[in-house]
């Protein structure tokens, strides 16, 4: 029988996340993980695998945990006060990222999906659950009218996507309010009938 986890996951994953987000898979080292979640080389070994390994668990609780929750709260709201909220949220992340870190799974699709097929398909398929998030919300909105029918549901929520990665580059180098927000509120504006 295996022996249970003599530290608390949740807290091992959160600060592993924030070591592979401020250095890069690359740049991370067992060294640096030990470190950031004050486990040994063997506690990590045992409870993860390898590095490749504990950076995939590490990368799938940021999924669910940012945008999952993200998702899940915004998907309780009216389908334009959805969108709004998921770029509210995006907005005042952005900004408050003194690093500059940007979006973790943005910098792993960069960084590692180029060059690893599993990773690539995990961040497509994130990618996709986003989209697909804002699909049902312009489809709902052009069911009740808050929402143009004007243009495809299909081009409104991939145009939505595309200005989300868009904002969470540019957040990098430039965190600039006045910036950022005209990109989305411009992209807010794409919903309106014209």
């Amino acid at each position: 029988m295996a022996r249970p986890r003599e530290f608390d996951e949740e807290v091992v994953l959160d600060a592993a996340v924030q070591c592979f987000w401020a250095h890069g898979y690359e740049s991370t080292s067992i060294k640096d993980l030990m470190k950031r979640t004050g486990l040994t080389a063997a506690s990590l070994y045992n409870a993860y695998g390898d590095k490749r390994a504990m950076f995939r668990t590490a990368l799938d609780h940021y999924i669910e945990n940012s945008i999952g929750t993200r998702i899940r709260h915004c998907e309780a709201l009216p389908p334009r006060d959805a969108i709004r909220a998921f770029f509210d949220d995006i907005l005042r992340r952005s900004l408050n990222d003194r690093e500059c870190k940007g979006c973790f799974v943005v910098n792993s699709a960069l960084e590692i999906a180029p060059h690893d097929a599993e990773f690539r398909k995990t961040i497509a398929e994130t990618l996709a659950r986003i989209e697909l998030f804002f699909l049902a919300c312009v489809k709902k909105g052009q069911a009740d009218g808050t929402i143009t029918s004007s243009r495809p549901a299909v081009d409104l929520a991939q145009h939505l996507l595309c200005v989300l990665m868009g904002v969470r580059v540019l957040a990098r180098a430039r965190p600039e309010r006045a910036l950022l927000d005209g990109a989305i509120s411009t992209a807010l504006t794409s919903l309106d009938d014209r």
